[in-house]
């Protein structure tokens, strides 16, 4: 199998609120948010809309996960039509076995990718935008098509879980009098980066000062990844028309872009933003993305060229293992307008407001002690810190006595931390079943002091005075894992005396600190 994009549906179409602006939202702009009493249906039912098109509403598992699950898995998915015909929308989400939706704080849907004939055509991720064919267009089905599900659930708690990937479809068999009219449309996966697992680094910081604020853009202000960046740009080779898109982000993302050169001249087609109804502002997945709206068709020509860019706000925090997609819905011929010479919106509409999921925003005072008031641990400069069973071994805000305190090095000196939650030959496989014996990564990533209050999705952040960060230490699949493939990581040498406190973004229940003091020397 070729090495396939990870992340993220587009296409919505459908919406509940006009915005042009990301920022969190203000209580006179948000719509209310989600029952989290909502139940969805673990079988396969089949309704009928007033228009005679059937919705069906699929349910792939049980999936099991397994404690702190953070691996990505292919397995076959044969839920799917039994007949010929159009899909027209795709509407993805996450439940629990009693069908409620898990809070994204504890079970984390990082993506969902519908691999029809190994190429991805539908995807989901926390932000759950739904996929939606312009009226008279939809995707092309034949039950001869080979679908595969590629996902990755992330478990934030030491506790296993059972769930299943529902998605809604609506669909038009070839023998309703109405798929005589529907022209047919594919997805181009457009990706900023390309690869199993398309991610990069938004460093607190980086990028270029907008208006005050820190902007990063991928691939724009990366140099090495600007200078590659032709690998992941779609070469168009027959006229199309683009009829739909919208932007996959990770938190502190602000909005993807969707450009068409032609003839050396560049032209922005869409700008997809980011509504965060977070009320700390870009740094959660309480957010909706902006979609194109039912009247956008751009006409492409052989030989323009169709990229996308991703920006980040790198003001207040860094962005580990961010994306920038823009699923976009291609039909053959021209159904559009020239963008380079006529009028298009270049701006969309949010596909949902605030979801119950993500209720769960942490900061609160939880009793956890304050590293900076804490006497020093043992010296342990040439020493290592282990990590067992999401636990630091030493500086665990939750440990009591010695344990608690922050371990200590000189300056200029250094210590180790390993994870022994993810020993060498432990990797998990991309195409086994999920929920078996899998490596459980963990990261030491510097946070604002004291870093202490209550776990949630916009609390902590990787926002340490100081940055630092040791990748996701284990060992997963080349090309298919967010692991360093490693598990050790030394705590740099060059660091300011200071007490530094930090969390693991795979688990950020977990808390620790060290303490760096003058060289005796």
């Amino acid at each position: 199998m070729s090495r396939l994009c990870t992340a993220l549906a587009a296409g919505a179409l459908s919406a509940l609120v006009a915005v042009t602006l990301a920022g969190p939202a203000t209580a006179a702009s948000t719509p209310k948010r989600t029952s989290a009493k909502l139940k969805l249906s673990t079988k396969t039912t089949t309704t009928t809309l007033k228009d005679g098109t059937q919705r069906i509403h699929y349910s792939y598992g049980p999936v099991h996960i397994a404690p702190g699950q953070n691996s990505i898995f292919v397995e076959p998915n044969d839920l799917k039509p039994k007949v010929d015909g159009y899909v027209t929308r795709f509407a993805p989400n996450l439940i629990l076995a009693d069908g409620t939706i898990p809070r994204v704080d504890v079970i984390h849907l990082h993506h969902a990718v519908w691999l029809v004939n190994q190429s991805p055509t539908w995807g989901a991720g926390e932000e759950k935008t739904t996929a939606a064919a312009p009226p008279g267009y939809g995707w092309n089905y034949k039950t001869s098509d080979k679908w595969l599900m590629n996902h990755m659930i992330h478990d934030l708690t030491p506790t296993p879980e059972t769930v299943y990937i529902t998605y809604d479809i609506d669909f038009v068999p070839k023998t309703d009098p109405k798929a005589k009219s529907i022209i047919p449309i594919r997805t181009e996966w457009m990706d900023v980066i390309g690869g199993g697992y398309p991610v990069f680094d938004a460093i607190k910081g980086t990028g270029k000062l907008v208006n005050g604020k820190r902007r990063f853009t991928y691939p724009d202000d990366d140099p090495k990844a600007n200078a590659q960046k032709a690998a992941h740009q779609w070469r168009v080779t027959k006229d199309g028309t683009p009829v739909g898109t919208a932007g996959h982000l990770h938190p502190g993302g602000l909005y993807t872009d969707l450009n068409v050169t032609r003839n050396g001249v560049t032209k922005n087609v869409f700008h997809s933003v980011a509504k965060y109804w977070e009320p700390a502002g870009a740094v959660s997945w309480d957010v909706s993305m902006t979609a194109t709206p039912v009247d956008w068709k751009i006409n492409v020509n052989p030989g323009d060229v169709v990229s996308t860019t991703a920006t980040y706000d790198t003001s207040k925090a860094s962005w580990y293992e961010s994306m920038g997609i823009m699923a976009t819905s291609v039909a053959d011929g021209h159904h559009g307008v020239d963008p380079f010479t006529q009028s298009f919106p270049r701006t969309g509409q949010v596909t949902h407001g605030p979801l119950a999921e993500n209720r769960g925003h942490g900061g609160d005072p939880i009793g956890l002690p304050n590293p900076m008031k804490l006497l020093d641990g043992p010296v342990v400069e040439g020493k290592q810190v282990l990590i067992d069973g999401f636990i630091y071994k030493q500086g665990n805000m939750t440990g009591v006595g010695m344990a608690g305190r922050p371990p200590v090095v000189q300056q200029g000196k250094t210590f180790t931390f390993v994870n022994k939650d993810a020993p060498k030959g432990l990797t998990g496989q991309v195409f086994a079943a999920s929920g078996g014996d899998l490596p459980i990564y963990h990261t030491i990533t510097s946070c604002k002091q004291p870093c202490n209050k209550s776990t949630g999705i916009a609390y902590p952040l990787a926002d340490g005075d100081v940055t630092f960060d040791s990748g996701e230490l284990g060992y997963g699949p080349g090309g298919f894992t967010a692991a360093a493939n490693r598990d050790t990581w030394d705590v740099p040498k060059n660091l300011p005396k200071g007490t530094y406190t930090y969390f693991c973004r795979v688990h950020p229940f977990m808390r620790g600190s060290f303490r760096v003091v003058p060289n005796k020397t």
